[in-house]
C-alpha cells in the first residue's frame, strides 16, 4: 500500500539540465498538485531546440540551490509547482521577477 502512494504528485520532482549554445542550465521542478502523469509526460519534458537535454526523477530536488520560486503557479492552470535554480547565482536577477509576476510565486534565498 505505500508503494502505491509514493507516487503521488507532492512526492515528486524532475531534474532538468539542459546544454547547448554556450548556456548550461540546471532546474528541478518539485510537484506540489499537477496529477502525477500529467507532471511526468508534460511538464518534466522540456522542449529546448538546439540544447541537449537530460531528464531525471527523483522524491525531491537536491541540496544546493541558489534560489526556488515556491508554489509557482503553472500559467493556464490551477497546478502549482516549486521551482529550484542551481548554477549561477546572478540569474536571480532575472528568475526573481519572473517568479513573482509570471508564476505568482514567492522567491527565495538558500
Amino acid at each position: 500500500m505505500m508503494l502505491a502512494l509514493s507516487g503521488q504528485a507532492w512526492g515528486e520532482a524532475c531534474v532538468v539540465t539542459a546544454a547547448g549554445n554556450q548556456v548550461d542550465v540546471k532546474v528541478c521542478q518539485q510537484n506540489r498538485t499537477i496529477p502525477p502523469n500529467l507532471f511526468r509526460s508534460g511538464f518534466c519534458q522540456p522542449q529546448l531546440q538546439g540544447q541537449k537535454v537530460d531528464v531525471t526523477f527523483a522524491e525531491q530536488c537536491p541540496m544546493g540551490a541558489f534560489g526556488e520560486c515556491r508554489n509557482a503557479k503553472v500559467v493556464g492552470t490551477p497546478y502549482q509547482q516549486d521551482i529550484h535554480y542551481y548554477g549561477i547565482a546572478t540569474d536571480a536577477r532575472y528568475l526573481k521577477p519572473a517568479c513573482e509576476q509570471q508564476y505568482k510565486g514567492v522567491w527565495m534565498t538558500r
